[in-house]
Order: structure tokens, then sequence, then C-alpha cells
């Protein structure tokens, strides 16, 4: 089982939805250099490519990241209702 923080799945669903990485630092409250250190943290946890960019902005997710990021957004989704939960909210 890998241990992918929560974190994670945060910077990579801010970067499918920016389909750029500065957008979805800003995004974030985080340095791009910073995102892009994380996003690629990400692709080597996971052993696969999750987007590619398209110029010197645009980013295209790969087919892979197409199928992450459903999945990534349940995981968040998950987490959040789990904290929830343990507020008692």
């Amino acid at each position: 089982m890998s241990d992918i923080e929560t974190r994670l799945f945060r910077y990579f669903v801010a970067v499918a939805e920016e389909r750029h990485f500065a957008r979805a630092a800003e995004r974030l409250g985080i340095t791009p250099p910073t995102l892009t250190h994380q996003f690629k943290k990400l692709e080597r946890e996971l052993r696969v490519k999750l987007a590619k960019r398209k110029g010197n902005t645009r980013v295209i997710l790969t087919e892979a990241g197409q199928r992450f990021l459903p999945r990534a957004r349940e995981v968040l989704r998950q987490a959040e209702e789990a904290a929830a939960v343990a507020r008692g909210d």
C-alpha cells in the first residue's frame, strides 16, 4: 500500500483543474517550484507520469492522470468527511 500524503492529492487536483502550475501554486498558496517538486514526488511514488506540459505554461493530463483525477478527488472528499466525523460536525 502506498503512503501518499493527502497534500499531494490536493496539489494534483489543483494542477488538473487549473491546467497551469503557476495558477495552481497561487491557488494553493505555495511557490511554483515547490508545487513542481511535490508533483514530481507524487509521480515518483506512483511510478507514472500524470501530466505533461504543452508549451511553456499549459498542462495536459496523461491517460494515467485522467484515470487518477476522480480517485484523487474521492480521497480528498473522504478525508474531509472523516475529519468532520471526528469533529462531530
